[in-house]
């Protein structure tokens, strides 16, 4: 896939980077966008990153730049990939979506309409809309398990079909970290026949020539960069009540990003955080939604689904991570005191542990991306993701 050409195709004007350690894109009116990346690069504050600008579908910024290992031997390329964490969600959430648009799915439906053995344990009245806004009561799962064991994602997403719900449902949001993709992938495999990577492959990444993937292929591992792990604060988790929403869902499984940079990993469907991609990537499908459903000439969705995003579904501290926040269908809705660089008005969002982000502002038909090898600590963004965000949306709202 020759993504580098593709797009210093698009949008006269910019060029050069004019940083040694930085490469691709840049329309000219977003100049203060390549400025700021350029100068997290330069600094070595980024070791690689990407991010990704796209207005009216098409990318006007398209940079990459810093290496893609911490040894500093191999330079971030233009198809470097990378676990961009939770920014997979979004893709689980358009593949739903796709699905409600050509009505096999009705996100006010019962989840065990479309999957019977989820009404086990109290979970008969749980909607396909609690799954897509973390309102579910189902977070985590139980204990005893480990992270190799969510590799089955057959065998783990049975066992969160027999749970109780850990609080009632659609009261309040509690992140579903790790299991988002094998709750809504249950669905897509009942509704299509065909398991969550695949369906994804086959219906949005393959047709709108996105290099992003939920389960990567051995072929392509090797483009894969290594992930820094953020240095994180001494914390004993036997200090929180071990029967909370905030330890199971967090500690049930332990995230270990030493494991992320395993090939069991990097290959397993792991819709809720262990997509590979880069911020073109991510921008060519999410700029779906901020472009009215639109791409290359193609109705994937129409004004009625995208319009499901904005039904408020939550809005207050997570039970989960314990910072406030407002879920719509499939996505976060503006929260200033969580993510205050991401604007208000018709905007949905979503970030990935370590500080990933995407970015959909629909009232001006522009989607932000960003994905990096160095991780911040922190669930939400990161002063380096803040940076991009606020050199990019400045641009937008101030010329519109």
């Amino acid at each position: 896939m020759n993504t580098a050409s593709r797009s210093d195709s698009h949008r006269g004007g910019g060029g050069a980077t004019g940083g040694r350690n930085v490469a691709g894109f840049c329309a000219d009116e977003f100049e203060a966008v390549r400025a700021a990346f350029t100068e997290q690069v330069e600094s070595g504050a980024e070791l690689g990153a990407s991010v990704c600008v796209t207005v009216d579908g098409e990318p006007v910024v398209d940079l990459w730049g810093g290496y893609a290992d911490p040894e500093k031997t191999e330079r971030w390329a233009p198809d470097t990939l990378v676990n961009t964490f939770s920014i997979t969600k979004t893709m689980v959430a358009l593949s739903i979506l796709l699905l409600v648009d050509r009505g096999e799915l009705d996100v006010h439906q019962k989840v065990a309409h479309y999957w019977p053995e989820f009404a086990a344990n109290g979970k008969a009245d749980i909607e396909v809309r609690h799954l897509l806004s973390h309102t579910s009561g189902v977070s985590s799962w139980e204990a005893p398990i480990v992270l190799s064991d969510i590799y089955d994602t057959e065998n783990s997403t049975d066992r969160l079909a027999a749970q109780e719900p850990w609080w009632e449902p659609g009261t309040a949001s509690g992140y579903h970290a790790m299991n988002y993709g094998h709750l809504l992938g249950a669905l897509v495999k009942r509704v299509t026949g065909r398991p969550l990577g695949r369906f994804f492959a086959e219906e949005l990444a393959g047709p709108l020539g996105a290099d992003f993937h939920i389960g990567t292929a051995t072929e392509d591992l090797g483009r894969i960069a290594t992930l820094v792990p953020p240095e994180l604060p001494d914390f004993d988790p036997a200090l929180l009540p071990q029967d909370s929403v905030m330890f199971k869902t967090l500690f049930q499984p332990l995230l270990d990003f030493a494991e992320c940079g395993t090939p069991a990993w990097q290959q397993a469907e792991l819709g809720g955080m262990g997509g590979h991609g880069n911020a073109r990537s991510i921008a060519r499908l999410q700029s779906l939604i901020s472009n009215g459903g639109e791409l290359s000439g193609r109705k994937l969705l129409s004004d009625k689904t995208i319009d499901l995003i904005f039904e408020q579904q939550s809005d207050g501290v997570d039970l989960a991570i314990m910072v406030p926040l407002r879920f719509g269908i499939g996505y976060g809705l503006p929260q200033p005191q969580t993510a205050p660089h991401v604007p208000d008005g018709r905007v949905c969002w979503w970030a990935g542990i370590g500080g990933s982000m995407v970015v959909n502002d629909l009232d001006h038909r522009v989607t932000f991306a960003y994905a990096m090898n160095r991780m911040e600590a922190g669930l939400i963004g990161s002063p380096r993701a803040d940076a991009y965000l606020k050199a990019t949306f400045d641009t937008v709202r101030g010329s519109a």
